[in-house]
Protein backbone atom coordinates (compact mmCIF):
# COMPACT_ATOMS: atom_id res chain seq x y z
CA UNK A 1 0.00 0.00 0.00
CA UNK A 2 1.35 3.43 -0.94
CA UNK A 3 0.73 6.68 0.97
CA UNK A 4 -2.06 7.57 -1.48
CA UNK A 5 -3.90 4.32 -0.71
CA UNK A 6 -5.43 5.78 2.42
CA UNK A 7 -8.57 3.92 3.43
CA UNK A 8 -10.32 4.98 6.59
CA UNK A 9 -12.99 2.29 6.63
CA UNK A 10 -14.28 -0.61 4.58
CA UNK A 11 -17.67 1.11 4.38
CA UNK A 12 -18.49 2.53 0.94
CA UNK A 13 -17.91 6.24 0.51
CA UNK A 14 -20.42 8.12 -1.60
CA UNK A 15 -19.77 11.47 -3.19
CA UNK A 16 -22.67 13.94 -2.84
CA UNK A 17 -25.46 14.04 -5.43
CA UNK A 18 -23.87 14.71 -8.83
CA UNK A 19 -26.83 16.95 -9.67
CA UNK A 20 -25.57 19.37 -7.01
CA UNK A 21 -22.17 20.08 -8.50
CA UNK A 22 -19.92 22.67 -6.85
CA UNK A 23 -18.61 25.59 -8.88
CA UNK A 24 -15.10 24.92 -7.58
CA UNK A 25 -13.39 21.53 -7.63
CA UNK A 26 -10.79 22.74 -5.11
CA UNK A 27 -10.66 25.88 -3.01
CA UNK A 28 -8.19 26.91 -0.33
CA UNK A 29 -8.05 30.00 1.84
CA UNK A 30 -5.02 31.02 3.89
CA UNK A 31 -3.56 27.52 3.57
CA UNK A 32 -0.35 27.38 5.58
CA UNK A 33 2.13 24.64 6.41
CA UNK A 34 5.17 24.84 8.66
CA UNK A 35 7.48 21.87 9.06
CA UNK A 36 10.17 21.23 11.62
CA UNK A 37 13.18 19.99 9.72
CA UNK A 38 16.11 18.00 11.11
CA UNK A 39 17.79 20.02 13.81
CA UNK A 40 14.57 21.86 14.63
CA UNK A 41 14.80 24.36 11.77
CA UNK A 42 11.46 25.90 10.78
CA UNK A 43 10.46 25.34 7.14
CA UNK A 44 7.53 27.42 5.90
CA UNK A 45 6.39 25.23 3.00
CA UNK A 46 3.10 27.00 2.24
CA UNK A 47 2.41 30.64 3.03
CA UNK A 48 -1.26 31.63 3.14
CA UNK A 49 -2.23 30.04 -0.17
CA UNK A 50 -5.55 31.20 -1.61
CA UNK A 51 -6.41 29.17 -4.69
CA UNK A 52 -9.58 28.27 -6.58
CA UNK A 53 -9.68 25.46 -9.12
CA UNK A 54 -12.84 25.68 -11.25
CA UNK A 55 -14.86 22.54 -11.86
CA UNK A 56 -14.55 20.86 -15.23
CA UNK A 57 -11.23 22.18 -16.49
CA UNK A 58 -7.60 21.14 -16.70
CA UNK A 59 -5.71 23.21 -14.16
CA UNK A 60 -1.93 23.52 -14.15
CA UNK A 61 0.06 23.92 -10.94
CA UNK A 62 3.60 24.95 -11.79
CA UNK A 63 6.64 25.86 -9.76
CA UNK A 64 10.31 25.04 -9.26
CA UNK A 65 11.44 22.14 -7.07
CA UNK A 66 10.70 22.90 -3.42
CA UNK A 67 8.06 25.51 -4.26
CA UNK A 68 5.35 23.74 -2.23
CA UNK A 69 3.39 21.88 -4.92
CA UNK A 70 3.67 18.44 -3.31
CA UNK A 71 2.82 19.82 0.13
CA UNK A 72 -0.30 21.41 -1.33
CA UNK A 73 -1.37 18.15 -3.00
CA UNK A 74 -0.63 16.05 0.08
CA UNK A 75 -2.77 18.30 2.28
CA UNK A 76 -5.70 17.87 -0.11
CA UNK A 77 -5.14 14.09 -0.17
CA UNK A 78 -5.13 13.89 3.63
CA UNK A 79 -1.47 12.87 3.92
CA UNK A 80 -0.18 16.09 5.48
CA UNK A 81 -1.85 18.09 8.25
CA UNK A 82 -2.07 21.79 7.47
CA UNK A 83 -0.87 24.36 9.96
CA UNK A 84 -3.59 26.92 9.24
CA UNK A 85 -6.27 27.87 6.75
CA UNK A 86 -9.07 25.95 5.09
CA UNK A 87 -9.32 23.62 2.11
CA UNK A 88 -12.23 22.03 0.30
CA UNK A 89 -12.33 19.31 -2.35
CA UNK A 90 -15.53 19.12 -4.38
CA UNK A 91 -17.22 21.37 -1.81
CA UNK A 92 -16.17 19.11 1.08
CA UNK A 93 -14.09 20.55 3.90
CA UNK A 94 -11.04 18.35 4.50
CA UNK A 95 -11.38 18.81 8.28
CA UNK A 96 -15.14 18.48 8.76
CA UNK A 97 -15.70 15.76 6.14
CA UNK A 98 -12.31 14.08 5.70
CA UNK A 99 -13.55 10.74 4.35
CA UNK A 100 -15.80 12.32 1.73
CA UNK A 101 -13.14 14.85 0.75
CA UNK A 102 -10.56 12.10 0.28
CA UNK A 103 -13.01 10.04 -1.74
CA UNK A 104 -13.53 13.01 -4.07
CA UNK A 105 -9.90 13.12 -5.15
CA UNK A 106 -7.59 10.68 -6.86
CA UNK A 107 -3.85 11.32 -6.86
CA UNK A 108 -1.36 9.89 -9.34
CA UNK A 109 2.04 10.30 -7.63
CA UNK A 110 5.27 10.94 -9.46
CA UNK A 111 7.01 7.95 -7.83
CA UNK A 112 6.38 4.54 -9.39
CA UNK A 113 5.38 2.85 -6.13
CA UNK A 114 3.81 -0.50 -7.00
CA UNK A 115 3.76 -3.90 -5.33
CA UNK A 116 6.06 -6.02 -7.51
CA UNK A 117 4.12 -9.25 -6.89
CA UNK A 118 0.61 -7.98 -7.59
CA UNK A 119 -0.98 -8.03 -11.02
CA UNK A 120 -2.76 -4.91 -12.33
CA UNK A 121 -6.12 -6.61 -11.82
CA UNK A 122 -5.28 -7.49 -8.20
CA UNK A 123 -4.03 -3.97 -7.51
CA UNK A 124 -7.21 -2.35 -8.77
CA UNK A 125 -9.41 -4.79 -6.86
CA UNK A 126 -7.50 -4.13 -3.63
CA UNK A 127 -7.58 -0.39 -4.21
CA UNK A 128 -11.34 -0.50 -4.82
CA UNK A 129 -11.70 -2.39 -1.55
CA UNK A 130 -9.76 0.33 0.27
CA UNK A 131 -12.43 2.81 -0.81
CA UNK A 132 -15.31 0.52 0.04
CA UNK A 133 -16.42 0.06 -3.57
CA UNK A 134 -18.75 -3.00 -3.59
CA UNK A 135 -17.63 -5.81 -5.93
CA UNK A 136 -20.72 -5.35 -8.11
CA UNK A 137 -19.83 -1.69 -8.69
CA UNK A 138 -16.14 -2.16 -9.48
CA UNK A 139 -14.95 -1.24 -12.98
CA UNK A 140 -11.62 -3.07 -13.00
CA UNK A 141 -11.79 -4.40 -16.56
CA UNK A 142 -13.17 -1.13 -17.92
CA UNK A 143 -10.39 0.91 -16.32
CA UNK A 144 -7.66 -1.49 -17.45
CA UNK A 145 -8.98 -1.20 -20.99
CA UNK A 146 -9.07 2.59 -20.82
CA UNK A 147 -5.41 2.77 -19.82
CA UNK A 148 -4.38 0.13 -22.36
CA UNK A 149 -3.46 -2.62 -19.90
CA UNK A 150 -6.11 -5.25 -20.63
CA UNK A 151 -3.52 -7.62 -22.08
CA UNK A 152 -1.37 -7.20 -18.94
CA UNK A 153 -4.16 -7.66 -16.43
CA UNK A 154 -2.67 -10.86 -14.95
CA UNK A 155 1.04 -10.02 -15.32
CA UNK A 156 3.20 -9.21 -12.31
CA UNK A 157 3.71 -5.47 -12.09
CA UNK A 158 7.48 -6.00 -11.92
CA UNK A 159 7.30 -7.18 -15.54
CA UNK A 160 5.67 -3.96 -16.77
CA UNK A 161 7.59 -1.24 -18.56
CA UNK A 162 7.94 2.20 -17.01
CA UNK A 163 5.18 3.58 -19.23
CA UNK A 164 2.84 0.74 -18.30
CA UNK A 165 3.50 1.31 -14.61
CA UNK A 166 2.70 4.99 -15.07
CA UNK A 167 -0.64 4.06 -16.66
CA UNK A 168 -1.32 1.59 -13.84
CA UNK A 169 -0.91 4.41 -11.31
CA UNK A 170 -3.53 6.39 -13.22
CA UNK A 171 -5.81 3.35 -13.17
CA UNK A 172 -5.43 2.98 -9.40
CA UNK A 173 -6.44 6.61 -8.90
CA UNK A 174 -9.64 6.05 -10.88
CA UNK A 175 -11.09 2.99 -9.11
CA UNK A 176 -13.40 5.03 -6.86
CA UNK A 177 -14.47 7.31 -9.75
CA UNK A 178 -13.22 10.57 -8.17
CA UNK A 179 -14.49 13.82 -9.70
CA UNK A 180 -11.05 15.40 -9.18
CA UNK A 181 -7.85 13.79 -10.46
CA UNK A 182 -4.40 15.12 -9.56
CA UNK A 183 -1.52 14.12 -11.83
CA UNK A 184 1.83 14.84 -10.22
CA UNK A 185 4.47 14.96 -12.97
CA UNK A 186 2.69 12.22 -14.96
CA UNK A 187 5.10 12.30 -17.90
CA UNK A 188 8.37 12.56 -15.99
CA UNK A 189 10.91 10.27 -17.59
CA UNK A 190 8.62 8.89 -20.29
CA UNK A 191 9.19 8.96 -24.03
CA UNK A 192 7.44 11.32 -26.45
CA UNK A 193 5.02 8.68 -27.76
CA UNK A 194 3.79 7.78 -24.28
CA UNK A 195 3.61 11.44 -23.32
CA UNK A 196 1.30 12.10 -26.26
CA UNK A 197 -0.76 9.04 -25.31
CA UNK A 198 -1.16 10.30 -21.75
CA UNK A 199 -2.12 13.75 -23.00
CA UNK A 200 -4.86 12.18 -25.09
CA UNK A 201 -6.09 10.16 -22.11
CA UNK A 202 -6.14 13.25 -19.88
CA UNK A 203 -8.25 15.10 -22.45
CA UNK A 204 -10.62 12.14 -22.63
CA UNK A 205 -11.03 12.07 -18.85
CA UNK A 206 -11.66 15.80 -18.80
CA UNK A 207 -14.18 15.58 -21.64
CA UNK A 208 -16.06 12.98 -19.57
CA UNK A 209 -16.36 15.41 -16.66
CA UNK A 210 -13.27 14.82 -14.53
CA UNK A 211 -11.55 17.94 -13.25
CA UNK A 212 -7.81 17.47 -13.75
CA UNK A 213 -5.03 19.16 -11.79
CA UNK A 214 -1.64 18.76 -13.44
CA UNK A 215 1.80 19.47 -12.06
CA UNK A 216 4.59 19.32 -14.60
CA UNK A 217 8.06 20.56 -15.38
CA UNK A 218 7.29 20.44 -19.09
CA UNK A 219 5.99 23.93 -19.71
CA UNK A 220 4.91 23.13 -23.24
CA UNK A 221 2.77 20.36 -21.72
CA UNK A 222 1.00 22.83 -19.44
CA UNK A 223 0.51 25.30 -22.28
CA UNK A 224 -0.88 22.54 -24.51
CA UNK A 225 -3.29 21.02 -21.98
CA UNK A 226 -4.28 23.56 -19.34
CA UNK A 227 -6.97 26.20 -19.63
CA UNK A 228 -5.89 27.83 -16.35
CA UNK A 229 -2.55 27.88 -14.54
CA UNK A 230 -1.22 28.85 -11.12
CA UNK A 231 2.46 29.37 -10.47
CA UNK A 232 3.73 28.74 -6.95
CA UNK A 233 7.15 29.81 -5.71
CA UNK A 234 8.64 29.63 -2.22
CA UNK A 235 5.26 28.60 -0.79
CA UNK A 236 3.26 31.46 -2.33
CA UNK A 237 0.98 31.66 -5.33
CA UNK A 238 2.62 34.35 -7.44
CA UNK A 239 0.30 34.12 -10.45
CA UNK A 240 -3.03 32.51 -11.33
CA UNK A 241 -4.85 33.18 -14.57
CA UNK A 242 -6.05 31.70 -17.81
CA UNK A 243 -3.17 30.21 -19.78
CA UNK A 244 -3.37 32.70 -22.65
CA UNK A 245 -3.84 35.66 -20.29
CA UNK A 246 -0.82 34.55 -18.28
CA UNK A 247 1.33 34.36 -21.39
CA UNK A 248 0.06 37.77 -22.47
CA UNK A 249 1.31 39.27 -19.22
CA UNK A 250 4.72 39.33 -20.82
CA UNK A 251 4.00 41.81 -23.55
CA UNK A 252 7.40 41.49 -25.23
CA UNK A 253 7.41 40.74 -28.94
CA UNK A 254 10.06 40.46 -31.60
CA UNK A 255 9.68 41.42 -35.23
CA UNK A 256 12.33 39.76 -37.39
CA UNK A 257 12.91 41.18 -40.86
CA UNK A 258 14.74 39.92 -43.92
CA UNK A 259 15.65 42.86 -46.15
CA UNK A 260 15.66 43.00 -49.94
CA UNK A 261 19.07 44.71 -50.09
CA UNK A 262 22.19 45.01 -47.92
CA UNK A 263 21.99 47.51 -45.08
CA UNK A 264 25.49 48.21 -43.67
CA UNK A 265 24.25 50.55 -40.89
CA UNK A 266 21.02 51.55 -39.18
CA UNK A 267 19.47 54.73 -40.54
CA UNK A 268 18.92 57.48 -37.99
CA UNK A 269 15.13 57.12 -38.42
CA UNK A 270 15.37 53.66 -36.82
CA UNK A 271 17.08 54.78 -33.62
CA UNK A 272 13.76 55.66 -32.01
CA UNK A 273 13.08 51.91 -31.80
CA UNK A 274 14.74 49.07 -29.92
CA UNK A 275 16.26 47.56 -33.06
CA UNK A 276 19.34 45.50 -33.80
CA UNK A 277 21.00 44.93 -37.15
CA UNK A 278 21.81 41.20 -37.02
CA UNK A 279 23.28 40.92 -40.54
CA UNK A 280 23.58 42.84 -43.77
CA UNK A 281 20.02 41.82 -44.65
CA UNK A 282 18.47 41.05 -41.28
CA UNK A 283 17.24 43.12 -38.35
CA UNK A 284 15.22 42.54 -35.18
CA UNK A 285 12.79 44.96 -33.52
CA UNK A 286 11.90 44.31 -29.86
CA UNK A 287 8.78 46.07 -28.64
CA UNK A 288 5.67 45.96 -26.46
CA UNK A 289 2.29 45.90 -28.14
CA UNK A 290 0.82 48.31 -25.59
CA UNK A 291 3.47 50.86 -26.52
CA UNK A 292 4.22 50.23 -30.20
CA UNK A 293 2.21 48.97 -33.15
CA UNK A 294 3.76 46.99 -35.98
CA UNK A 295 2.35 49.59 -38.37
CA UNK A 296 4.57 52.26 -36.79
CA UNK A 297 7.66 50.13 -37.42
CA UNK A 298 6.67 49.37 -41.01
CA UNK A 299 5.91 53.05 -41.67
CA UNK A 300 9.34 54.04 -40.37
CA UNK A 301 11.02 51.42 -42.57
CA UNK A 302 9.13 52.68 -45.61
CA UNK A 303 10.07 56.28 -44.82
CA UNK A 304 13.73 55.22 -44.62
CA UNK A 305 13.48 53.51 -47.99
CA UNK A 306 14.12 50.01 -46.59
CA UNK A 307 12.45 47.24 -48.60
CA UNK A 308 11.34 44.05 -46.82
CA UNK A 309 11.65 40.60 -48.38
CA UNK A 310 10.16 38.67 -45.44
CA UNK A 311 9.09 39.14 -41.84
CA UNK A 312 8.05 37.06 -38.81
CA UNK A 313 7.02 37.75 -35.24
CA UNK A 314 7.85 35.89 -32.03
CA UNK A 315 5.70 36.01 -28.91
CA UNK A 316 6.50 34.89 -25.37
CA UNK A 317 5.49 31.41 -24.28
CA UNK A 318 4.74 29.96 -20.86
CA UNK A 319 8.41 29.29 -20.20
CA UNK A 320 9.14 33.01 -20.54
CA UNK A 321 6.36 33.84 -18.08
CA UNK A 322 7.47 31.16 -15.64
CA UNK A 323 11.10 32.31 -15.62
CA UNK A 324 10.18 35.97 -15.32
CA UNK A 325 7.88 35.37 -12.36
CA UNK A 326 9.96 32.85 -10.44
CA UNK A 327 13.10 34.96 -10.89
CA UNK A 328 11.26 37.98 -9.61
CA UNK A 329 11.39 39.92 -12.87
CA UNK A 330 8.53 42.45 -12.89
CA UNK A 331 6.30 42.04 -15.90
CA UNK A 332 5.21 45.65 -16.00
CA UNK A 333 8.47 47.47 -16.22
Amino acid sequence: MTPYDTPTSSDPVHIPDPEKLPDLAITTCGLDKIYRADGGARVHALKSVDLDVPRGGIFGLLGPNGAGKSTFINILAGLVIKSAGTAEVWGLDIDREPRLARAAIGVVPQELNLDAFFSPREMLEVQAGFYGVPPAERRTDEILERVGLSDKAEAYSRSLSGGMRRRLLVAKALVHNPPVLVLDEPTAGVDIELRRSLWSFVRELNANGTTVVLTTHYLEEAEELCDRIAIINEGRVIACDGTRALVNRLDNKELRLTLSADLPRLPDEMRAFNVELTGLRSMVFRYRTRETEVREILDALSAAGIAIADLSTEEPDLEDVFLALTRGTPDDE
